[in-house]
């Protein structure tokens, strides 16, 4: 049996969930999405993933025709309807359908779209052993160009950077932006331990605001970690004691090495895997 997808106004089934050749998201990229988890039948952070949803939307001048609360409750009814306990929700709202021109105001409608699914980014071996990541000559895209606090289906920079990832067998990517400070991993936020105090890039710099990046220093500082938001370089990560990345779908994991280069011990560090169980245990209660 097939996924019950929303689209617009109801559920129906994934042979059914079909867009128009002329949407602008498969045009253009137009639009915005978010990734969103479930955990034990719970929707999690869900309104910190709408309120950036409707915040990026509106950053790009898309009117969403549905307020946040009716949007929450289709994604809950759509979770409910594919019996998600554990998984990873994809919404999407599109500016919709338009001609071949570059003019968004031809588009009156846009379209929302939501996938309830299971997902597993990387196997739990990964998580004990850390991740082997390398740098990636693919700059951030410059903050003029598009602010990188938009979460938009434009996702090409990123998908260049897994690209050259991919061909250099390694499941993740360092970007840097144009002045060579660290912005992101392709999908993930990126964090260092040094001398016990944890720090991660600030936004400015390239990434986007991260929901589990936020929960993550939520928790550490409620443990009492010293938390930072500093510009980093390539020789900072080099120089860590540890490193971690904290996405959605990664939630938390250890990095073990970069560009051939051991991180500190050359496993997840004790900071990182205090944070990976406090997360856990957080996501879960």
């Amino acid at each position: 049996m097939g996924l019950k997808i929303w689209l617009n106004e109801g559920l129906v089934d994934e042979d059914q969930a079909r867009i128009s050749v002329f949407d602008r998201g498969v045009l253009y990229g137009d639009g915005v999405f978010e990734g969103i988890r479930v955990y034990n039948g719970k929707v999690f952070e869900h309104q910190a993933h709408i309120d950036r949803l409707y915040v990026s939307a509106r950053t790009i001048r898309l009117k969403i025709p549905l307020d946040p609360e009716t949007m929450k409750d289709r994604v809950e009814q759509t979770v409910q309807a594919n019996g998600i306990s554990d998984g990873y929700v994809r919404l999407v709202v599109t500016r919709g359908i338009g001609d071949l021109s570059l003019d968004p105001t031809v588009c009156e409608n846009p379209q929302i779209f939501i996938i309830a699914a299971t997902i597993q980014l990387y196997p739990q071996e990964l998580y004990e052993k850390g991740l082997n990541i390398v740098s990636s000559s693919v700059m951030r895209n410059h903050p003029l160009c598009l602010p990188p606090q938009v979460k938009s289906l434009n996702y090409l920079n990123n998908i260049l950077a897994k690209q050259e990832a991919c061909d250099r067998q390694a499941p993740e990517a360092i970007m840097y932006n144009h002045l060579g400070f660290v912005a992101e991993a392709t999908g993930d936020n990126v964090f260092i331990v040094r001398d016990g105090v944890i720090i991660t890039p600030p936004n400015s710099d390239g990434s986007l605001t991260g929901v589990t990046q936020a929960v993550v220093i939520r928790l550490a500082q409620e443990a009492g970690y010293d938390v930072r938001h500093e510009h980093l370089t390539r020789f900072d990560l080099y120089g860590a004691d540890e490193m971690f990345l904290t996405g959605t779908a990664a939630e938390v994991i250890g990095v073990s090495q970069m560009d051939h280069q051991p991180i500190g011990g050359g496993t997840p560090g004790p900071v990182t895997r205090d944070l990976k169980a406090r997360f856990e245990a957080y996501a879960r209660s």
